[in-house]
């Protein structure tokens, strides 16, 4: 048996008398794309937060399986430790791409900087390397070296991805990654994602409201409500046949759409 990337076990965060999110539970394997799906305040993000060590959560653990082989408690790792794993095997798509770039950096600098985060110092190579990444995500290289506030929405989100994933991460955390967007340029990015993610074998959890979304890209699913998983399983098995009321009002209120 495969053993996972990731084990979730018990999180919850709450704030006052309200929960964020509690006794959650799941695990994740490599190569693996988990969704959370929910209404807004269902309490998505806040895993997600939880999870991606943006907030800290009030109990619970998220163990990662190392490089060397152990798995280690995120939730208890010193700030330095987590901070490398942000850099190196975790990356972090924001819904606005502005929260995830440098946008008084040129597009190429901003994919080189996450580059030399991890060592990298040779100019050409870095250069060489932003290049290839921009291709990958449909930018011409000759917009290298124009800056991210020229970009347009759909073109600043791919140059997020690019930043992200120029590592080679083995886990990204996605919010709302197709959020604000046109639905044609949505459907590019959706496509572009998916090859990526196959591609690169990665793991991701993608938090999203839109049940297209994650029909494309995730092989299972959470629905949250109210800060409580209330469903989980195979993505189209949820999708086709779910079996909670708040997930057969979700699906339908999209049929009906």
């Amino acid at each position: 048996m495969t053993t996972p990337l990731l084990e979730v076990r018990d999180i919850a965060k709450f704030y006052g008398h309200r929960i964020g999110c509690d006794k959650v539970d799941f695990d994740l394997y490599p190569g693996e794309v988990m969704g959370i799906v929910g209404e807004s305040g269902s309490g998505k993000s806040t895993l997600l937060n939880c999870l991606a060590g943006h907030l800290t959560p009030d109990a619970g653990q998220v163990r990662f399986e190392m490089r060397t082989g152990e798995m280690a408690d995120t939730v208890t790792m010193s700030e330095p430790e987590r901070r490398m794993l942000s850099r190196t095997d975790w990356a972090f798509v924001h819904q606005h791409a502005r929260d995830g770039l440098r946008m008084n950096v040129s597009a190429g600098g901003n994919v080189g900087e996450r580059l030399m985060a991890v060592g990298a110092r040779h100019y050409g190579n870095i250069r060489e390397e932003a290049i290839d990444w921009l291709g990958r995500v449909e930018i011409s290289e000759t917009r290298v070296d124009d800056r991210p506030t020229a970009f347009s929405g759909g073109m600043q989100q791919r140059l997020q991805i690019a930043r992200n994933l120029v590592t080679g991460p083995r886990l990204v955390f996605m919010d709302e990654p197709t959020g604000g967007l046109d639905v044609s340029v949505q459907a590019r990015l959706l496509d572009l994602l998916r090859g990526l993610v196959r591609e690169m074998g990665l793991s991701a959890i993608i938090v999203t409201h839109d049940l297209a979304v994650v029909r494309l890209l995730a092989d299972r699913l959470m629905v949250m409500k109210d800060g409580h998983v209330v469903e989980s399983g195979l993505t189209d098995q949820v999708l086709d046949d779910p079996q909670h009321a708040y997930t057969q009002l979700l699906v339908s209120s999209v049929l009906q759409v």
